[in-house]
């Protein structure tokens, strides 16, 4: 579904099959660029509260990210708004919107839940047996981007820990935004790799899906933004994690600890995560080097194989996020997104990916219905 105001254009996405808890993944792209940023997130507020209070009325709002093309400049807005009404947890990060304007905002809400923040600070998403513990932005002012992560995750697993949780057992899915990602990368994956081991997380065991990309926030000093996802409640036998080993190697066989997808099974649902996903073959070798459109297909292949192992397909898929390395390739790449995607809840933006030979990335969440009763409903 395509919403369209005279400022804004939002894509929807519903998950109903029928049940108390309805899922919507929006994206809202403003559509008149030359506007200033004040008005352009005046518009995208507006549009969100418009469909809040229409198409989507009655859902609760669990996750929100704002893609910022200056965080200097822009963040101390967004963060205001936060703070007259905080109704989820909130990411905000400097990654430019290619159509040229200046924010853009992916939204996840869900009817038929409770929501609270949680002493240790997490975002709670309450519904049958489950606690969703949502959390955006955090970070920290330490040295270099090794500490910085490595500070980021002991501080996550003290979080999980008060909530009953553990990292290996809950954690579903995080994302790490680095600043240069060209020269702090590095220091995220060792960081990520010590944190792990000493969590019970080596690749004998499983790891966590994850994007690891270009991002920045308005303090420079930020080399690492991280933001999670944890279930308590969840057993271990509804999580299963995707390899597509056709297509894709294991991301330790390159000294790096994420797995490529996860699927989460309740009674009534699946869902799907598909980590930063990019043009790469089972030998962890770059594909079609500086071809932006082989890398493009090469990538929907990856990802469809993973889907594919998960019983999803792309029509399945509720949201996609889309990180370029070269805004000149923003007209091939839209191009090709309209005429396969058309409609689907899906943004472009400037990202450099983790490896220089990759130009572009995606992610994206799934959805389908399923019947396990065995499992408790979602």
């Amino acid at each position: 579904m395509i919403i369209q105001t005279e400022k804004t254009r939002a894509e929807v996405f519903c998950f109903d099959n029928g049940t108390e808890v309805k899922e919507y993944h929006v994206m809202i792209h403003v559509t008149a660029p030359k506007l200033p940023f004040a008005q352009q997130l005046e518009a995208v507020v507006n549009a969100y509260g418009e469909l809040r209070a229409n198409q989507l009325k009655g859902a609760e709002t669990v996750f929100k990210r704002y893609f910022l093309s200056d965080a200097s400049n822009q963040a101390d807005d967004i963060y205001a708004l936060s703070a007259e009404s905080c109704d989820c947890a909130l990411s905000v990060i400097q990654q430019a919107p290619l159509d040229g304007t200046k924010v853009a905002l992916w939204a996840y809400l869900m009817t038929g839940i409770q929501t609270r923040v949680t002493p240790s600070g997490l975002f709670e998403v309450k519904h049958s047996a489950y606690r969703h513990l949502w959390n955006g932005s955090a970070h920290n002012l330490a040295a270099n981007s090794e500490y910085q992560t490595r500070l980021l995750l002991n501080e996550y697993v003290l979080q999980l820990t008060e909530e009953g949780c553990k990292l290996a057992d809950n954690c579903i899915r995080t994302w790490f935004f680095v600043n240069d990602v060209d020269l702090n990368y590095g220091g995220v994956v060792r960081a990520r790799n010590q944190v792990f081991f000493t969590q019970g997380l080596t690749q004998k065991t499983h790891f966590i899906a994850s994007t690891g990309i270009g991002g920045r926030q308005a303090d420079p000093n930020v080399l690492s933004q991280m933001d999670n996802y944890a279930i308590a409640g969840i057993q271990s036998e509804q999580v299963k994690h995707l390899y597509a080993p056709t297509h894709l190697n294991r991301t330790s066989d390159y000294g790096v600890s994420f797995e490529r997808g996860t699927r989460v099974d309740y009674q009534d649902r699946r869902h799907v995560i598909i980590s930063g996903t990019a043009s790469i073959n089972n030998k962890g070798e770059v594909m079609y080097p500086k071809d932006i459109v082989k890398q493009t297909h090469r990538m929907w292949e990856n990802v469809e194989a993973l889907l594919n192992e998960a019983d999803c397909t792309y029509d399945d898929v509720a949201q996609m996020i889309v990180y370029l390395r070269d805004t000149a390739d923003y007209e091939v790449v839209r191009e090709m997104y309209e005429e396969r995607f058309a409609g689907k809840p899906y943004v472009i933006v400037h990202a450099p990916v983790c490896r220089p030979g990759w130009l572009i990335e995606m992610e994206c969440m799934a959805v389908r219905p399923v019947d396990h009763p065995q499992f408790a409903a979602f």
